[in-house]
């Protein structure tokens, strides 16, 4: 792939000076597996690294936090402890979600030691000119740990009444594509983190038992 537009020549130098690290082309020295985004990814990159402004990467940058780990683990923790003195289908429910949550925790930084893709934040001058910040690690893009997070959350979710499983799924939607806008991930690290969340919850309901008639 040639790298021709400024998503594909941040200088090493404003590298070096943003985000004090190595430059990006130095691969973790490791048997991991180097993901490439696509093309639609590269795309849809170059058009926010042109379109975004200050107060949308602002607005974006504290709608985010509703997905960090460690917010949805205290809330999950807290729930947990508030649901101990409820009946068993409520008990049963938080044990679901606080292992849920646990898990999609865990896995994505245990996916980030196998996987190296340069966040596209790393990859424009334009963007930082338009106000997109530095996000994490700079090889951590794949997968979305957010997106595993809200997936895991989400399929869950599918046991609610229609109206707050909707309302559940559009918060979650939000909060993933702050990811996107953020330059912070590819849109096909977020459908592979939304994926992973989804089938990890799946399988964690083979040993909860949620979701079956009478269980949750």
């Amino acid at each position: 792939m040639k790298e021709q537009d400024d998503l594909f020549c941040f200088p090493v130098a404003f590298l070096r000076f943003a985000a004090g690290r190595k430059d990006i082309c130095e691969r973790r020295q490791s048997m991991t597996i180097r993901v490439h985004p696509l093309s639609a990814d590269i795309e849809l990159a170059r058009a926010t690294a042109r379109h975004t402004r200050p107060l949308p990467e602002r607005i974006s940058g504290a709608l985010t936090w509703g997905a960090d780990e460690h917010i949805l683990t205290a809330l999950a923790v807290g729930w947990w402890l508030w649901c101990r003195a409820k009946p068993l289908p409520q008990r049963r429910a938080s044990d679901h979600v606080l292992l849920t949550t646990l898990a999609s925790v865990l896995l994505p930084h245990l996916l980030k030691t196998q996987f190296d893709q340069v966040r596209p934040d790393r990859r424009t001058v334009r963007g930082h000119l338009h106000g997109i910040p530095l996000s994490g690690r700079a090889l951590d893009a794949f997968p979305s740990g957010h997106a595993v997070h809200v997936g895991a959350l989400a399929s869950a979710a599918a046991v609610l009444p229609p109206a707050k499983r909707n309302l559940a799924w559009s918060l979650g939607a939000v909060l993933v594509s702050t990811r996107i806008l953020l330059l912070a991930h590819w849109a096909s690290d977020v459908l592979a983190g939304l994926a992973i969340g989804a089938v990890l919850e799946r399988v964690i309901r083979r040993l909860t038992g949620f979701g079956r008639q009478g269980s949750a």
